[in-house]
């Protein structure tokens, strides 16, 4: 059984709001693919379903942001699971707009819900992180995160969730990288923006690929080609 969590803050007040942008994904899961009603459990709001044959959980965390690992740790407790079988879905300021990584453990980055999760669950669930961008200077954080996504943010946000929807089952096989492709290119990224370190190298590095390139192959030393290349050449005495 997988838990996927959405970090967030509960009620209208918050839901348009940046910090909200793992609720919306958790919610993109659950339209697009078969869940149960939302229901009460856990101190937070829950759903069940199947995605790619693996048995799901839908979590938001009713805590509020800080005590978002009180739910998440409840959950994983009741159901026997360990952090592995966690993937949390949060806001990240250090990633552009529409941006999008994934990664197992980590620090939290100064993320409270995130801080909280590491308390109650272990640091070694798989985190998605999903670009708000940064306001640029610290003193804007705290309004940039609780302010309402602009009418401009839904040419990226909208695409980047419905994607995140119905290619869940990437992510519940732990298909990473080819997710990351799919929520790159359905904001107007191309592949190649995606994190090369995050891809493990097929063959040969790069350095070696090249170093064999640049490579001449040796002349043949006799035979009618090396006399047809002295002709050619000259000899060199």
């Amino acid at each position: 059984m997988l838990i996927i969590a959405g970090l967030g803050n509960p009620g209208p007040k918050y839901a348009a709001n940046r910090h909200n942008i793992g609720f919306m994904a958790v919610d993109a899961i659950h339209r697009k693919n078969p869940f149960s009603p939302w229901s009460k459990k856990f101190k937070g709001e829950i759903s069940e379903g199947e995605i790619g044959g693996e048995k799901v959980l839908l979590i938001k965390p009713q805590t509020f942001m800080n005590l978002s690992g009180e739910s998440v740790g409840d959950a994983m407790r009741f159901y026997k699971l360990a952090p592995k079988d966690i993937v949390a879905i949060y806001d990240e300021l250090d990633l552009a707009p529409g941006k999008a990584r994934i990664k197992v453990g980590g620090g939290h980055g100064g993320h409270n819900g995130v801080k909280s999760l590491d308390a109650h669950c272990g640091k070694d669930y798989r985190r998605l992180r999903l670009g708000i961008g940064h306001p640029g200077v610290k003193e804007l954080v705290h309004n940039h995160v609780l302010g309402d996504f602009a009418k401009a943010d839904h040419t990226w946000l909208d695409p980047l969730l419905d994607e995140l929807g119905l290619n869940a089952d990437m992510l519940v096989r732990g298909e990473d990288s080819q997710l990351m492709n799919k929520l790159a290119l359905a904001v107007g990224d191309t592949a190649e923006d995606e994190p090369k370190a995050e891809k493990k190298p097929a063959g040969q590095s790069h350095i070696r690929a090249v170093r064999n390139h640049a490579q001449p192959k040796a002349l043949p030393a006799s035979g009618p080609m090396a006399e047809m290349l002295k002709k050619l050449l000259g000899k060199a005495d």
